[in-house]
Protein backbone atom coordinates (compact mmCIF):
# COMPACT_ATOMS: atom_id res chain seq x y z
CA UNK A 1 0.00 0.00 0.00
CA UNK A 2 1.38 3.39 -0.91
CA UNK A 3 1.39 6.27 1.55
CA UNK A 4 1.61 9.24 -0.79
CA UNK A 5 -0.55 11.27 1.60
CA UNK A 6 2.22 11.17 4.21
CA UNK A 7 4.83 13.07 2.20
CA UNK A 8 5.10 16.03 -0.13
CA UNK A 9 7.71 18.63 -0.96
CA UNK A 10 6.76 22.16 -1.93
CA UNK A 11 9.90 23.34 -3.70
CA UNK A 12 8.19 26.47 -5.01
CA UNK A 13 7.53 27.74 -1.47
CA UNK A 14 9.37 31.00 -0.86
CA UNK A 15 10.76 29.56 2.40
CA UNK A 16 11.94 26.23 0.98
CA UNK A 17 13.98 24.74 2.48
CA UNK A 18 13.11 26.42 5.75
CA UNK A 19 15.89 24.65 7.68
CA UNK A 20 19.46 25.46 6.57
CA UNK A 21 20.82 21.91 6.96
CA UNK A 22 17.89 20.24 5.20
CA UNK A 23 18.29 17.91 2.24
CA UNK A 24 15.96 19.49 -0.35
CA UNK A 25 15.50 16.14 -2.09
CA UNK A 26 14.25 14.44 1.07
CA UNK A 27 12.25 17.12 2.87
CA UNK A 28 8.64 16.61 3.96
CA UNK A 29 6.64 19.83 3.98
CA UNK A 30 3.52 18.12 5.36
CA UNK A 31 4.28 19.31 8.89
CA UNK A 32 5.34 22.82 7.93
CA UNK A 33 4.21 23.94 11.38
CA UNK A 34 5.32 21.16 13.68
CA UNK A 35 2.43 19.48 15.52
CA UNK A 36 4.89 18.40 18.24
CA UNK A 37 5.72 21.99 19.26
CA UNK A 38 3.09 22.09 22.05
CA UNK A 39 4.80 19.14 23.74
CA UNK A 40 7.62 21.48 24.79
CA UNK A 41 10.75 19.70 25.97
CA UNK A 42 9.10 16.32 25.33
CA UNK A 43 8.61 16.84 21.58
CA UNK A 44 11.52 14.55 20.68
CA UNK A 45 13.14 17.00 18.28
CA UNK A 46 16.34 19.03 18.31
CA UNK A 47 15.70 22.50 19.70
CA UNK A 48 16.98 25.23 21.98
CA UNK A 49 15.11 27.61 24.22
CA UNK A 50 15.68 31.28 23.47
CA UNK A 51 16.17 33.79 26.31
CA UNK A 52 12.52 34.84 25.92
CA UNK A 53 11.37 31.24 26.57
CA UNK A 54 10.34 30.39 23.01
CA UNK A 55 11.56 27.21 21.37
CA UNK A 56 13.98 27.61 18.48
CA UNK A 57 13.44 24.61 16.24
CA UNK A 58 15.55 25.82 13.32
CA UNK A 59 18.00 22.89 13.75
CA UNK A 60 15.23 20.30 13.96
CA UNK A 61 14.46 18.13 10.97
CA UNK A 62 12.43 15.46 12.80
CA UNK A 63 8.99 16.36 11.36
CA UNK A 64 10.48 16.84 7.90
CA UNK A 65 11.88 13.33 7.51
CA UNK A 66 9.66 11.01 5.51
CA UNK A 67 10.18 8.12 7.92
CA UNK A 68 8.83 10.05 10.96
CA UNK A 69 5.25 10.50 9.71
CA UNK A 70 3.84 7.49 11.60
CA UNK A 71 5.67 8.40 14.82
CA UNK A 72 4.21 11.91 14.72
CA UNK A 73 0.67 10.76 13.99
CA UNK A 74 0.87 8.24 16.86
CA UNK A 75 1.43 11.18 19.24
CA UNK A 76 -1.74 13.08 18.30
CA UNK A 77 -3.62 11.99 21.44
CA UNK A 78 -0.71 13.22 23.55
CA UNK A 79 -0.74 16.53 21.66
CA UNK A 80 -4.49 16.90 22.21
CA UNK A 81 -4.10 16.21 25.92
CA UNK A 82 -1.48 18.95 26.26
CA UNK A 83 -3.61 21.41 24.32
CA UNK A 84 -6.80 20.67 26.27
CA UNK A 85 -7.48 23.25 28.95
CA UNK A 86 -10.30 23.46 31.43
CA UNK A 87 -12.09 26.81 31.56
CA UNK A 88 -11.35 28.75 34.71
CA UNK A 89 -14.17 29.06 37.25
CA UNK A 90 -14.70 32.75 36.45
CA UNK A 91 -15.06 32.01 32.75
CA UNK A 92 -17.46 29.19 33.54
CA UNK A 93 -19.61 31.55 35.65
CA UNK A 94 -19.84 33.99 32.71
CA UNK A 95 -20.98 31.19 30.44
CA UNK A 96 -23.86 30.20 32.74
Amino acid sequence: MSHHYSYFTHKKCEYFPCHPSADPDNFNCLFCYCPLYPLGKDCGGTFDYLPNGYKDCSRCLYPHKRENYDAIVRRYQEILAVMHTEPEDEEMDKAI
